[in-house]
């Protein structure tokens, strides 16, 4: 039986601007559902039905992700809404039913301070080579860093950026810098042809939207390597864990060698978390910030990444700050909750012990 609320995309992606939602979930079963500031909020309307996820997936959906649905159970691609909104959107198949996932992208970029990165994080930026990695889970806002990143040097320097993304989420206009945005399935194949090909397109900053496989992390630390400023994200936590990741896809008798490139190669590993603020509306970020040293370098080479978080501690005057140090600083200036403080840290039995030494100081 067919619904008879015809919720309207237009009318939803309207709501999803206005309230300020990241996303939108249309999923066959209970009303469309906006998460706002983190929380999930299912909008006063009848659930919907089979025949309402179709047609509102068909209203802005190509035939080619159509067909990807059909075939393979999904598929994502990046979508405007006017000049209103940009969103990147997930369709998927459950229970057999369409559903949708819609992430809505900031129209407006952020600087590096209002993110909350040091200023030492901007120096990076004008390396003429090197890898920057931008790390975190799923949702912690590494597009949107890395974005603001990417903005900053088409705002100041002349170069030739290249992107390459799955799909391509913000549209950097040409300003001092020329930039070729390159889409996964759209305009290459995959992302190991599109930096291998790229390195002959005379380019001087390369984003790699995600280094998803050993082929694509060869190619990234190799452009890297050959006198390219290189930008790319992984799924991991932590500046230790990043490191071990990416020498843990490469079979045995090369981990030595990838080491020793990665050692000379990482200019900075930026790890973030996206946390529901206490003091207001909206999330915060925070982070831990890896920028390399002699002694870093050293601990790299030598399969001692277990010794990294050490060397954060004590590299305050270059940027540096641990994940656990930064949510400390939030968690005292009444940002983020005591739950989120102790879920979110590394090492939480550290993190007691030094609230409860802080509270016998002020006693």
């Amino acid at each position: 039986m067919a619904n008879t609320n015809q919720i309207e995309m237009n009318d939803l992606l309207d709501l999803a601007v206005s309230e300020g939602a990241s996303d939108l979930h249309l999923e066959v079963g209970v009303p469309p559902v906006l998460r706002i500031h983190g929380h999930m909020q299912p909008l006063e309307s009848a659930p919907l039905v089979p025949e309402d996820t179709e047609r509102l997936m068909k209203s802005i959906t190509s035939e080619n992700h159509q067909q990807r649905l059909r075939e393979g159970g999904g598929s994502d691609f990046g979508f405007s809404f006017g000049k209103k909104a940009r969103f990147r959107v997930s369709v998927l198949k459950a229970k057999g039913h369409v559903g949708m996932v819609l992430r809505q992208i900031p129209s407006k970029l952020m600087s590096l301070d209002d993110i909350g990165l040091p200023v030492q994080v901007k120096e990076l930026l004008f390396r003429p080579r090197g890898l920057i990695l931008v790390t975190g889970p799923t949702g912690s806002g590494k597009t949107t860093t890395l974005a603001c990143m990417l903005n900053m040097i088409n705002e100041e320097r002349e170069c030739h950026i290249i992107t390459v993304e799955d799909p391509i989420e913000y549209y950097h206009e040409h300003r001092k810098s020329v930039v070729t945005q390159r889409e996964i399935g759209v305009d290459v194949p995959s992302f190991e042809e599109a930096i291998r090909r790229g390195l002959r397109q005379d380019p001087d900053v390369i984003l790699v939207g995600e280094m998803r496989d050993l082929e694509t992390m060869s190619a990234a630390i190799t452009a890297a390597e050959t006198g390219h400023l290189v930008f790319a994200t992984l799924h991991t936590t932590g500046a230790a864990r990043t490191v071990d990741r990416i020498v843990d896809a490469f079979p045995t008798t090369q981990q030595s060698q990838v080491r020793t490139q990665l050692a000379s190669g990482i200019v900075a590993i930026i790890s973030q978390l996206l946390l529901v603020r206490t003091d207001g509306p909206g999330r915060v970020a925070a982070f831990e910030i890896l920028i390399t040293t002699p002694a870093i370098q050293a601990l790299i080479r030598e399969s001692k990444t277990y010794r990294v978080t050490s060397e954060i501690q004590t590299g305050a005057k270059y940027g540096m700050i641990t994940l656990d140090a930064y949510l400390m600083a939030l968690y005292q200036a009444g940002k983020i909750s005591y739950e989120d403080l102790i879920t979110k840290s590394q090492d939480p039995e550290s993190i007691v012990v030094k609230l409860e030494e802080t509270q016998r100081k002020r006693r």
